[in-house]
């Protein structure tokens, strides 16, 4: 954690929604007027779209049927927390992009699944933002959750996160139902050991739960929509946390322990707003404080 260079980040599986979350972030971002060094963990894959295929057929014929991205053997772990470390000591650090469709290659002319070269992080940056899979990670020798100032999880209850991946994977990548399944399956032992454990270390967790029935996501035709749902918040420290104002600012939310708020799902994104606002004027303030004192010291 630093002052000077102050960490976010945003950690959930394939499909819960890290993605919206992120767009929240810019909001807030752009009307605060913080730069933000934007990284997505997509780009600390270890394997490219072509060579992960390979790896994963390899997999399968030595009878490996829990090959996935959701493991240490299949991400740079040391990388990512390589990144956190520097830029809290530094402002800097190394980064590449994941490129994953025509649109996001065409500019880097390359083909869409491939990495752009690793390049370091703009200067003069006001905090770092990270996105993805692996943010609070504890692995063997690796605590990448040890470096962020604010970690959030996003944790839609597992059947909600099945349907919402069955239906991005479907709809925008046009996979068939039973490719989707076969994923969900091989990835599940690594979900076990290196998803779930990451919001035992977060410092506010975000879970979506539906009211209407998704007992079988398997067979679901669209996403319950906001509307049809509730959205958990559970601060691991609420001190601090002014549950009256935000209990009074969201209609129908209501406290169901001491340390969590439920607000309804259309609520979310103006929870979060009236959530972190604070945490980054707080953060803000923070670093031009250590920034004066640094100057004044010299």
């Amino acid at each position: 954690m630093s002052e000077h260079f102050p960490i976010i980040a945003i950690t959930g599986s394939s499909g819960a929604g890290t993605s919206s979350v992120m767009h929240t972030f810019e909001n807030i971002f752009r009307r605060e007027n913080v730069c933000a060094a934007i990284v997505e963990g997509d780009s600390f894959h270890r394997y490219d779209r072509a060579e992960m295929k390979l790896r994963l057929a390899a997999a399968e014929r030595e009878g490996n049927t829990n090959f996935s991205h959701f493991g240490p053997g299949t991400n740079l772990f040391d990388e990512v927390e390589e990144l956190f470390r520097s830029y809290g000591e530094t402002g800097n650090g190394l980064r590449r992009k994941y490129l994953h469709d025509q649109g996001e290659a065409a500019p880097y002319q390359q083909e869409p699944g491939t990495f752009t070269p690793w390049e370091k992080l703009p200067e003069d940056t006001d905090l770092l933002f990270y996105e993805g899979l692996h943010g609070a990670v504890v692995h063997d020798k690796v605590n990448i959750a040890q470096h962020p100032d604010l970690l959030i999880g996003v944790v839609p209850v597992i059947n909600l996160e099945w349907i919402q991946k069955l239906w991005r994977d479907k709809s925008k990548r046009g996979y068939s139902s039973e490719a989707v399944t076969d994923t969900i399956l091989r990835r599940m032992p690594d979900y076990v050991n290196y998803i779930c454990p990451q919001f035992t270390h977060t410092h506010v967790n975000f879970q979506r739960v539906p009211c209407v029935d998704t007992s079988n996501p398997f067979i679901a035709r669209d996403i319950p929509a906001p509307d049809e749902s509730f959205v958990v918040i559970r601060f691991a420290n609420p001190k601090g946390i002014d549950f009256q104002y935000l209990l009074n600012m969201i209609n129908d939310s209501f406290m169901s322990r001491a340390n969590t708020i439920v607000v309804p799902g259309g609520k979310m994104e103006l929870a979060m707003q009236l959530i972190f606002t604070p945490f980054i004027w707080r953060m803000m303030e923070r670093k031009k404080r250590a920034t004066q004192a640094s100057r004044e010291g010299n």
